[in-house]
């Protein structure tokens, strides 16, 4: 498995997807989506991509990323990312993501962002 999502919370409220792995174009990204699905199905508004263990984001995990801000967003709700660090943090600056979705070093900073 290129990338495995794991579902936890924090704070009353703060859902957080913890990823593990590589987020790249191939059918394991679609867990992304189908988390983040499920969130927004259970009324999370409040939603955090902990992307602390994530090595490698390309660009078809940028889109992801961003599909899934704008999933979030027209629900009612917001998108942090916490985490991310060299090529993937790299990426979120080049492609400017960074700009878009709010960025932390920490899952607990990104929680106070909210």
């Amino acid at each position: 498995m290129i990338l495995s999502v794991q579902r936890k919370s924090i704070e009353p409220g703060i859902a957080v997807l913890e990823m593990n792995g590589r987020i790249a174009m191939g059918s394991d990204s679609q867990t992304i989506e189908w988390g983040l699905a499920e969130l927004i199905k259970e009324n999370h508004k409040r939603v955090i991509f902990d992307l602390t263990q994530v090595t490698f984001l390309d660009s078809s995990g940028v889109g992801i990323l961003m599909m899934c801000h704008a999933k979030l967003k027209k629900a009612g709700g917001a998108l942090h990312i916490a985490g991310a660090q060299g090529m993937v943090n790299e990426t979120l600056e080049i492609t400017s993501l960074n700009n878009i979705v709010n960025c932390y070093a920490t899952a607990a900073e990104a929680a106070r962002g909210f």
